[in-house]
Formats: C-alpha cells, sequence, structure tokens
C-alpha cells in the first residue's frame, strides 16, 4: 500500500474495549505516534495486498426488486 499521509482521510467511529484502547494509545506515545497511525499501521500489516469479494450467483427463479 502506498504513503497513507497523501490519502484524504476519513472519520470512523468504532466500539473497542476500553483497555485496548489505552494499551494502544500508551503504545502510541512510546512510539511516537498518533493513534490514528498506529491504527493504520496495524490494519495495513493485518489485512491482505488484495481482497477479492465475489457476487453470489441469483437464483433464476428471483427478480430483483425496483
Amino acid at each position: 500500500m502506498s504513503n497513507t499521509s497523501s490519502v484524504t482521510k476519513k472519520r470512523l467511529t468504532l466500539f473497542i474495549n476500553p483497555l485496548i484502547i489505552k494499551h494502544a494509545r500508551a503504545q502510541a506515545i512510546l512510539d511516537e505516534t498518533t493513534l490514528t497511525k498506529l491504527v493504520e499501521k496495524a490494519l495495513i500489516k493485518y489485512l491482505p495486498k488484495e481482497t477479492i469479494i465475489k457476487n453470489m450467483e441469483l437464483d433464476s427463479n428471483i427478480t430483483p426488486e425496483k
């Protein structure tokens, strides 16, 4: 993935265990970075390089609703 600093950012709301947040904030301070950058780095490391989502084949007897 390319450098995330040149990408426009989007706000995201998550519900995460408070102990994980506390740990992540402390780690961000130790790494001299922001919580946002720490989470981005963790997600980039965790996620595969490419995600493929396949369409499910529709039953020929079902017609799409308009």
